[in-house]
């Protein structure tokens, strides 16, 4: 064998070692578990053979702790790019049979690579976590990697997407790399996110909790709203990160790709003619709204589990990526609360950091009264939606179905924070608050007064309806651009959307705002 031919020969040695990960033994292990291998997980997400895999060679330097006599290269991460559908992306995958997947100096150091060279090109990142956490052995060198990661994923954000799918493990200082990014997917028993483990906690706070409980998927994706999506396994958490790749701008240079539809785009939506109940109280599924308006009914919901007072997701109006933000009358009558406040204001500034227009449907009868809420901050929390939204910059399309009360009112992208398209159905009704609330302030004294107390609230309850609940005073002040029929709603959001593709709209220079956090 030649000099060269032995050169190849090592070359395959080691790269073949790389791709073995940690032997047989531990990939067979990391299959009983459900679980897919860093590098399985690696080729379904992108298409096939496009992977180009960087720094597969690089081991660690740690010494200590006999560390020096179990080097693998890749050192447990599988880093490099691909292609989604044809588009580039980056891709990390933790490698869990490589010393558990826990993140050292180097391992992290390959991440921050990746994360450079996607700022760089302006390509989005897709990170897969299954990891034990730090690597105690490399000390303060594992949580520098940590720091350098994270600095990353802020510097990056709003400039690409950035996807985490929690595969595994994922504790401590591990967790705030993908709760900086946009989304995170979470597969159902097999991922589990915290910052301290049930063992800690039940020595700290006695609490007894199982890791299920405490750092599950459904824990995280109806609890506390760390998590965007619930998949039930390794394959649908990674078909669901490409199918959002696939609604989003490469950067925040470039406009959301469109998706071709044979759905008219003048197509009448007579079932929103009637899907406003006779009484006012009644609840009916908002869900249903945003099928019949966009393209083929198809509607990707984020966060669907949690806040469910209010519906954010993805969909396409007239071959266009477009957000949704929506009240949910089934849930707390559409109130907007803290939870939903904080959900939807996430939802509002990652569309319109990414040029994604935004339609709002609304019917809302306000922000949920009581202790908790006031205590909780829901000042603070309901100033974040209004924030987002008054700061947002893209086309935002605004419908008021029934109720748009007090407060609520101007939050919900109104005409006076810069809503550019602004109509209501002739449901809609646009006051300060309710009816029986407004006659019991306004005209309590006459009321107290009247021969008949009932029948005198309720010639004033009527009064008021005919006069104020209605959307034919607000189109008199020119906060509304019309009012329309529900049938109509598809048509006129799709032309409107059209007109304001091209919208600019500029805001005063300044180094950043300051959201009430």
């Amino acid at each position: 064998m030649s000099s060269t031919e032995q050169r190849l020969q090592d070359l395959r040695n080691r790269k073949a070692r790389s791709e073995a990960g940690g032997g047989q033994a531990r990939v067979d292990a990391q299959h009983n578990r459900g679980k897919m291998t860093a590098r399985e997980r690696m080729e379904m997400l992108l298409d096939d053979g496009s992977f180009q895999e960087i720094d597969a060679l690089v081991e660690h330097r740690c010494r200590d702790f006999n560390m020096d006599t179990n080097v693998i290269p890749g050192d447990g991460v599988v880093t490099g790019h691909g292609t989604i559908n044809g588009r580039e992306v980056f891709a990390f995958a933790q490698d869990f049979t490589v010393y558990g997947g826990s993140l050292g100096e180097m391992h992290g150091l390959k991440i921050c690579k990746v994360l450079d060279m996607a700022l760089k090109t302006g390509r989005p990142v897709i990170g897969m976590n299954d990891s034990g956490g730090a690597r105690i052995q490399e000390g303060v060198a594992s949580l520098g990697s940590y720091a350098e990661i994270f600095f990353r994923n802020v510097r990056a954000s709003g400039v690409v997407p950035q996807i985490s799918v929690i595969m595994g493990p994922c504790a401590g200082g591990a967790v705030y790399s993908p709760a900086i990014t946009d989304f995170v997917i979470m597969v159902d028993q097999t991922a589990h996110m915290f910052i301290t483990g049930p063992e800690v906690i039940k020595t700290v706070t006695n609490e007894v909790v199982s890791f299920e409980d405490l750092g599950g998927a459904m824990t995280h994706g109806s609890k506390s709203g760390v998590s965007h999506f619930t998949a039930s396994d390794d394959e649908s958490a990674l078909a669901l990160a490409r199918e959002l790749t696939d609604l989003f701008p490469q950067n925040n240079l470039e406009r959301p790709p469109t998706k071709k539809t044979s759905d008219p785009i003048d197509r009448k939506c007579d079932a929103l003619d009637t899907i406003i109940p006779d009484v006012a109280t009644k609840p009916y599924d908002v869900l249903d709204v945003i099928a019949e308006i966009l393209d083929d009914g198809a509607f990707l919901e984020v966060q669907a589990d949690w806040a469910q007072n209010i519906v954010v997701g993805f969909g396409h109006l007239g071959s266009q990526t477009v957000g949704v933000v929506a009240n949910q009358p089934k849930v707390l009558a559409g109130c907007l609360d803290i939870d939903a406040s904080d959900k939807a204001a996430r939802f509002v500034r990652f569309c319109d950091a990414f040029n994604i227009p935004l339609i709002t449907l609304e019917d809302v009868p306000g922000f949920l009264p009581g202790t908790n809420q006031e205590w909780g901050g829901i000042i603070r929390h309901g100033a974040k939606l209004l924030y987002a939204y008054a700061e947002a910059t893209v086309p935002k399309l605004t419908v008021i179905l029934r109720k748009a009360y007090g407060g609520a009112y101007d939050v919900m992208s109104s005409k006076h924070i810069r809503g550019d398209y602004n109509v209501a159905w002739p449901t809609g009704e646009l006051a300060v608050m309710g009816a029986d609330g407004a006659v019991e302030i306004i005209h309590k004294r006459r009321i107290a007064h009247a021969r008949n107390a009932e029948q005198e609230r309720a010639r004033l309850t009527e009064d008021f309806n005919e006069k104020f609940a209605n959307p034919y005073k607000a189109a008199a002040l020119g906060y509304l651009d019309d009012v329309i029929e529900p049938s109509e709603t598809r048509r006129r959001l799709a032309r409107a959307l059209d007109m304001l593709l091209d919208k600019e709209e500029l805001r005063p220079a300044r180094k950043h705002g300051n959201i009430p956090l």
